[in-house]
């Protein structure tokens, strides 16, 4: 397993531009527009009207970049574009089947087929499912063509439209575009504000359940995340030694992700105790890098203790120096096992107190050929026995002694293209337990618990001081100490 270079870092940052929704939309009208009219590229008047043309359309596309469509209010989108060809009945049709070339040439051959193949090892005919995964994703990237087709489709014409007014000397009407402006903005408000409604509860206090231990009960803890396994498909699938470690320790049953539930935000709130919002991490595009609060490995470092998450390279973004980070770009099939080789290689050097392992497989998969498939639960499965080897390995290099295990999922995967951020079904609920000699053994807890909850457990279990802004619950439910060895 390689380490991620420095270009690999840049290039999953560049990748996340096309990735995310948000900045995908203006970068993929801007681009298509002028490769539309390529042709008057060497005229300056060309420039200075379609650049005018285009301050005009600029509002509209800040409403769009504030606002997420995800899940159901994507179905809301297409009003705006309806009453745009009432009220004004111009589209350039050879414009708009030029954009929707270019879209699913870009999602369903370059990114769907290309580039899986070139990153993971995807086979050329890969586009053959990719398409279905398209129409059905409803997370905000991207990849969710039921939000970005009505997006770029209003937006193009819009511009397009005042291009040729402004090219043909016509008189705008900017009374009615104003108009226009204002209700799209109101419908956008009016929606959020009633309809988005399904983000988890997030604690206001902070972490106060349990005092702070300063004696630690663990020489270690080992945190092992399938990243994007989904539960239920987790559930069905054959997995002989994890089910052992669930039914030999406990079980969170009800544990719940952060919003939004993105690889990166779900990692620096898994580390730190609390939520996007104070931890300053929102997607996988982190435009201003590093977290804003204490982290776990900040709260270990004061009593010189050690942590390190071992994981893909755009988690760098965020914990900076505490990630170590492997390449991601490997045949998919071995990705897990190099990463298992390397956590090994990584443990007898540096003896660590507290590690996190990030397996990719699942989740690759999961984006690259669809949840709902047979290949998904293969690399669970797949997943269960790297596991049990590296278990076994610890035990026979002595590690295991007096430690943790700690298995879970960073979120759930969406149909479609593995989605995920917005918490449609499959997404919001994660696999999570504990194993070790300090946890309880055969116990399910069945109340709702929040991912935060990792960073203030390992410091407990560590005997640490909570993290600066930690918020979740210490999972005290999980410990077989006398209450009063808590209190």
């Amino acid at each position: 397993m390689k380490h991620a270079s420095m270009f690999e870092v840049i290039a999953a940052r560049c990748w996340n531009l096309l990735n995310e929704g948000k900045p995908f939309t203006p970068i993929f009208v801007v681009g298509t527009m002028l490769l539309f009219y390529i042709q008057g590229w060497g005229s300056a008047t060309f420039w200075m009207t379609i650049g005018l043309a285009f301050l005009l359309t600029l509002p509209l596309f800040i409403i769009y970049y504030h606002y997420d469509f995800p899940l159901m209010l994507r179905n809301y989108l297409w009003i705006p574009f309806v009453i745009y060809l009432m009220v004004w009945g111009s589209i350039s049709l050879s414009l708009l089947l030029f954009a929707l070339g270019l879209y699913f040439f870009f999602t369903i051959f370059f990114w769907g087929t290309f580039y899986y193949h070139l990153r993971i090892g995807t086979t050329w005919l890969n586009f053959t499912r990719f398409w279905k995964l398209v129409l059905k994703n409803s997370d905000s990237t991207s990849g969710n063509a039921q939000e970005q087709l009505p997006k770029f489709l209003l937006l193009l014409s819009t511009w397009n439209l005042f291009y040729v007014q402004l090219s043909s000397g016509l008189t705008i009407n900017f009374g009615n575009y104003i108009w226009f402006l204002i209700s799209i903005a109101v419908l956008s408000w009016v929606l959020h504000y009633y309809l988005f409604d399904w983000k988890p509860t997030e604690k206001l206090t902070y972490t106060d359940n349990v005092k702070e231990n300063n004696q630690p009960i663990n020489n270690k803890v080992v945190m092992i995340v399938i990243d994007g396994m989904r539960k239920e498909r987790f559930q069905e699938a054959n997995t002989p030694f994890l089910d052992k470690l669930r039914n030999d320790g406990t079980e969170y049953t009800q544990m719940e992700t952060v919003y939004p539930a993105r690889t990166v935000v779900c990692f620096s709130s898994m580390m730190t105790g609390t939520y996007p919002k104070e931890h300053g991490i929102k997607s996988n595009m982190v435009w201003n890098l590093g977290i804003k609060v204490e982290s776990i490995f900040d709260s270990l470092r004061k009593i010189n203790k050690r942590g390190r998450i071992l994981g893909v390279a755009h988690l760098i973004d965020s914990m900076g120096d505490d990630v170590e980070a492997y390449t991601a770009v490997g045949h998919n099939d071995t990705v897990d096992r190099n990463i298992i080789e390397k956590a090994k290689r990584t443990m007898e050097a540096e003896d660590l107190d507290f590690f996190t392992i990030q397996l990719i497989s699942t989740d690759q998969t999961g984006h690259s050929r669809g949840v709902l498939y047979d290949e998904y639960i293969q690399k669970i499965e797949e997943a269960d026995h790297l596991i049990e080897e590296y278990v076994a390995w610890m035990e026979a290099k002595g590690y295991m002694k007096n430690t943790t295990l700690l298995i879970c999922a960073d979120h759930g995967q969406a149909d479609g293209i593995g989605g995920h951020g917005h918490l449609d079904e499959g997404e919001r609920f994660v696999p999570f337990f504990l194993h070790g000699p300090s946890i309880e053994k055969g116990k399910k807890v069945e109340k709702k618990n929040s991912l935060t909850s990792i960073a203030p457990t390992i410091a407990y279990l560590l005997g640490a001081p909570y993290p600066s802004h930690s918020r979740g619950d210490v999972l005290e439910e999980a410990f077989n100490l006398r209450k009063e060895e808590q209190l």
